[in-house]
């Protein structure tokens, strides 16, 4: 048996190309996770297929699997997929295990063994579920990736919760009647990983860069059970968590203080955007139109004739942002506001929206007893529900509460259970509405549990004749409940044009004009996305390379690229890695330039015609670029600048200086006409391959062909490129 025969078994035969590029052979097909089916791009679907199949296969026929080893790379020791070594922004976390020596000097080695196996198991179980990656477990101690090999859109915030819940799940156990107790560090900055050392079961990833040393160096500074943080990793959390700041703290192999946080658990904000963003908002660009429609909703809602509208748009199109405006444009109204909150962490967890909601609106706390948390839920709950007795103990069930003796013990079916929640829930929205007219927002449906949904379609059904507003926000590509009502109304949020993405810059800058170049830079970068636009200006306001002449802002010197500001760096390169089978035809893609054509993307790329095509049409399928044309004659070019410019910084300088060579190499001798017409493009190549000598005279050219059309700011820039590369290349002899 060969794993290519056993996909075509089970009419995945499709896989089979992701799955030799991988590596994946007999040796380590029972230790695929679903994340890792993920990570190769199998659908939901064929991963669980693909798990039960694995989980029915003998160990004989696992010995004996193997991918067919034609034009196969060799299988790196441990057991470990081979993935080509990165620059990525990682959040990562060091724990260890606090007074380990101590705590195990005198034990047998058996027993010495089974308290470390014991910590390794818990703290692996906590990491994966919160789809950590250990690049390094040296028994007592661990580092963790986030955001490596996949990358998820709130990797910090992983990051702190696996910590908060490590401390907490280690200092439950113990080890012959003593405690156990573990410290967490947590840092989030640039690393190199993927390199490969050492050698058969010792085998792990290198993470090289500062940021596992802070990590470990915070660690050390947190006292047992305790997390702390990098100033870094709290921007990335906002107010997420419930932080002490510790201030600037003298830290070894560090010349400079640096400010820390101690994390003292998760917090309870009204919803991530406000968590994020915080009070200080940008005012509202460009949705005046969009705005106006949730008004008029909102006014024949009040009049009883209820209203459902679904709010759709891309990452950072400002959803939320418009939902914020719509709650503050009626916040002097009398009307009840319910919002539910959807999370990438809880979409399987039945009704989690309506949960989260009811816990805030009852408040618990940490030092409430049962009786008492009983007496909060009844007192919300008597505001709008007509039978108390029947809703309590139903509602108490959902929230893990004890009824006590106050109320019996639900005895139904579980199908006659959640019939009866969806009644109690509906009875409450009713008798709110009944008071007054009510607001009930639902965010970031996409991330919705199967059984919320279905409660929201009967909501959707429910509110028609009520005065009840109901605004819901996902991502394009989902499809919302009840779309074919005539009370519904459907949105789509588009982007922002260059007149609109100027307004919002000026309102970031405080209406100082920043230098041209920048502003259109700025522009060029964001493409029109609200969040693009706020977090580029943002971070080019605090990067030094402006300065503030009073009545408007400078360049400090050259311009040089702007850097991905870190708030973005984790939704970009998700977007990349939830295709990473064919993100390396991205990143090849991305070296050539925004735009690229399919035949030079083809001469570069030096792989079969029929692969190159799967992987590019998986791209056009998932918006990350868009086609002109058929192949091969076909170009594409990436929907977003900032995601072409995360693929090519993900490689490493001495990938892209291959690539750009290998570009170089392959416009001189397959396009001749392109490369004489256009000479700027192998001059720029060269010059990013480290090539000088070959760039010079390309760039010389370029100011030729440039004076030749009489563009003589253009002809004096490339004449100044090529002399500048001639300097450089004269000194690099010399030394």
């Amino acid at each position: 048996m060969d794993i290519a025969a056993w996909l075509r078994e089970l009419g995945l035969e499709r896989y089979e190309p992701r799955f030799r590029e991988s590596d994946i052979d007999g040796d380590i097909l029972s230790d695929l996770t679903e994340g890792d089916l993920e990570e190769l791009g199998v659908s939901l679907g064929h991963r669980k297929k693909l798990l039960k199949a694995i989980a029915a296969l003998s160990p004989q026929q696992r010995s004996r699997a193997a991918v067919p080893a034609a034009g196969q790379r060799a299988q790196p020791p441990g057991g470990r997929v081979r993935r080509r070594a990165e620059r990525r922004q990682l959040t990562l976390l060091f724990c260890e295990l606090v007074g380990s020596t101590k705590l195990l000097a005198g034990l047998d080695p058996e027993d010495m063994r089974g308290v470390i196996h014991a910590y390794q198991q818990a703290c692996r179980n906590v990491i994966g579920r919160w789809d950590g990656h250990v690049a390094k477990d040296t028994g007592e101690r661990m580092l963790v990736c986030f955001g490596w090999p996949r990358a998820h859109e709130g990797d910090a915030e992983r990051a702190v919760h696996a910590g908060l819940e490590l401390v907490g799940t280690v200092g439950r156990m113990t080890a012959h009647g003593a405690p156990l107790a573990a410290r967490v560090g947590i840092a989030t900055g640039l690393v190199m990983i993927g390199d490969l050392i050492g050698q058969g079961s010792a085998t792990e990833e290198a993470v090289v860069g500062e940021t596992p040393n802070l990590a470990a160096r915070l660690q050390t500074f947190a006292a047992p059970g305790r997390v702390v943080i990098s100033q870094a990793t709290r921007r990335l959390v906002g107010g997420l968590f419930e932080l002490t700041d510790l201030g600037p703290q003298r830290l070894k192999g560090f010349a400079e203080p640096l400010a820390a946080w101690r994390v003292e658990g998760a917090g309870r904000p009204e919803g991530r955007f406000d968590a994020l963003h915080g009070e200080r908002l940008t005012p509202l660009v460009g949705r005046g139109h969009e705005l106006g429609i949730l008004l008029e909703r909102w006014e024949w809602a009040k009049d009883g004739d209820g209203q459902t509208v679904l709010l759709a748009g891309e990452p950072g199109i400002g959803k939320s942002r418009l939902v914020r405006s719509l709650i503050e444009r009626i916040a002097g109204e009398p009307h009840t506001r319910l919002r539910y909150y959807c999370s990438p962490y809880r979409s399987n967890s039945a009704l989690f929206p309506l949960v989260d909601q009811l816990e805030r609106a009852v408040g618990f706390r940490p030092e409430d007893t049962a009786e008492a948390k009983l007496d909060r839920l009844e007192t919300v709950l008597a505001e709008a529900t007509a039978n108390l007795a029947e809703a309590m103990p139903l509602l108490a069930t959902l929230l893990a509460l004890p009824t006590t003796s106050r109320y019996p013990q639900v005895d139904l079916t579980p199908e006659a259970q959640k019939l009866g929640i969806f009644d109690a829930l509906l009875g409450q929205i009713v008798g709110l509405a009944e008071q007054r007219p009510l607001l009930m927002v639902l965010e970031d449906a996409h991330w919705i549990d199967p059984t919320s949904s279905e409660l929201f379609e009967l909501i959707v059904d429910r509110i028609q004749h009520l005065p009840v507003l109901l605004l819901i926000t996902f991502r394009s590509g989902f499809t919302p409940p009840r779309t074919g009502h005539t009370h519904v109304t459907s949105l789509t949020l588009s982007r922002l044009g260059h007149r609109q993405g100027t307004q919002m810059i000026e309102r970031l800058t405080g209406s100082k004009p920043l230098p041209a170049e920048v502003l259109q830079q700025i522009l060029l970068k964001t493409d029109g996305v609200p969040l693009f636009v706020e977090e580029l200006t943002k971070a080019v306001l605090e990067s030094g390379l402006l300065r503030d002449a009073g009545d408007s802002y400078e360049l400090s010197g050259p311009l040089p690229p702007f850097a991905i500001p870190t708030t973005l760096q984790g939704s970009l390169m998700a977007r990349l890695d939830r295709l990473a089978p064919v993100k390396e035809v991205a990143q090849i893609g991305a070296v050539i330039g925004r735009e690229f054509s399919h035949e030079l993307l083809a001469g570069v790329a030096d792989r079969p015609e029929e692969q190159l095509q799967g992987a590019l049409d998986q791209l056009v399928s998932s918006e990350l670029v868009f086609r002109r044309g058929s192949p091969p004659a076909g170009t594409y070019s990436f929907k977003h600048a900032l995601v072409q410019d995360a693929a090519y910084q993900s490689l490493l300088k001495s990938r892209r200086q291959q690539l750009h060579a290998r570009i170089a190499t392959v416009l001189e001798e397959r396009f001749e006409d392109k490369a004489r017409r256009e000479p700027e493009l192998l001059a720029h190549h060269y010059r990013e391959a480290a090539l000088l000598e070959n760039a010079i005279p390309y760039a010389a050219r370029a100011g030729d062909v440039a004076l030749g059309r009489f563009a003589f700011a253009e002809a004096r820039t490339r004449y100044q490129e090529a002399l500048d590369m001639a300097q450089a290349l004269a000194s690099s002899e010399q030394s």
